[in-house]
């Protein structure tokens, strides 16, 4: 079977609906013997006939109802797409499709996500938040604009897409009071025996964390491991464990969550991308957001390291 001819769809669609060639012709306004030759050839592309043919009466086949069914949900979506451009008004918003890996903190999604909203003219944000294969798979059929992770777009997804740096920062580690209390000592000593909450195995980060414990000669013990970062912060909120989220948005944990901060790190990066089909990202949105990335939430780790440097 050929690739189907959406016009030789149409022809067929008309003459079924109209009965005849003849009239499907003067609806049409085509000649009979162009409707009958291109009706020909789409029946022996698909290999089947879609007409039992009586004189001029033309008959549906069995395969010839089954092909209306298609063809008139076909020309029904058609026609409404067209009432909705016609239709829609000017000033309607853009919208701006977001997927969000739930390995990406909800507080820095957000603050990733806030700046999209600032543009001139704001788009109505949908997001979306699952499993990277599952995101990256919406991407690659242009059911969304970008996908923002914690780590570059894995190599063993089969879809096309560019990964884009949007900022990296290190990690606090946070305890409610009286866990705090519980572990004195100097950081990241105390946290040896000391309850921990660690991301789950999915997560980039994780690796290094664990790493970073054993560079350190610290034995924390692992009380609860978490797939989503807001469930592993209301553990900690709970004192099941000390939890540890990107310094970019300590302030804000603490603020949000009443606890307090035992200690950070830079020697464990956390960092975050967005991942698009387009080499270079052009979307305004996506443009405002990969800017203020740059520019305010993750600035504080690079003037550090300037001044460091």
């Amino acid at each position: 079977m050929g690739t189907l001819n959406y016009k030789h769809l149409h022809y067929f669609w008309a003459v079924a609906k109209a009965g005849s060639v003849t009239r499907a012709s003067e609806r049409l306004h085509l000649t009979p013997q162009t409707i009958s030759g291109q009706l020909s050839l789409f029946e022996g592309v698909l290999g089947e006939a879609l007409f039992n043919r009586t004189g001029r009466q033309f008959e549906l086949t069995e395969t010839g109802r089954m092909v209306l069914s298609y063809a008139d949900e076909i020309f029904s979506l058609g026609q409404e797409l067209e009432e909705t451009l016609h239709h829609q008004p000017t000033d309607r918003p853009l919208q701006f499709r977001v997927g969000v890996t739930d390995a990406v903190p909800k507080a820095v999604a957000y603050q990733l996500l806030e700046p999209a909203m600032q543009v001139e003219q704001p788009p109505r944000i949908i997001c979306r938040e699952g499993k990277v294969a599952d995101l990256l798979a919406e991407l690659a059929v242009h059911r969304l604009d970008i996908v923002i992770a914690d780590s570059p777009m894995p190599r063993t997804v089969d879809v096309r897409g560019f990964s884009h740096l949007l900022g990296e920062c290190g990690l606090t580690f946070f305890a409610t009071a009286e866990l705090t209390q519980q572990h004195p000592g100097s950081f990241p000593q105390c946290l040896n025996g000391a309850p921990v909450l660690l991301p789950g195995a999915d997560v980039a980060v994780r690796s290094r964390l664990t790493r970073w414990f054993s560079d350190q000669r610290v034995r924390p013990r692992i009380t609860g491991e978490f797939d989503d970062g807001a469930l592993m912060t209301a553990f900690g909120q709970a004192g099941v464990g000390i939890f540890a989220a990107p310094t970019a948005i300590a302030e804000q944990v603490i603020r949000q969550h009443e606890v307090v901060s035992i200690g950070a790190t830079e020697e464990v990066i956390e960092q975050f991308y967005a991942i698009s089909v387009e080499r270079k990202l052009t979307h305004p949105a996506v443009v405002a957001i990969s800017r203020a990335a740059r520019q305010e939430l993750f600035i504080k780790r690079r003037t550090r390291e300037d001044a460091s440097g």
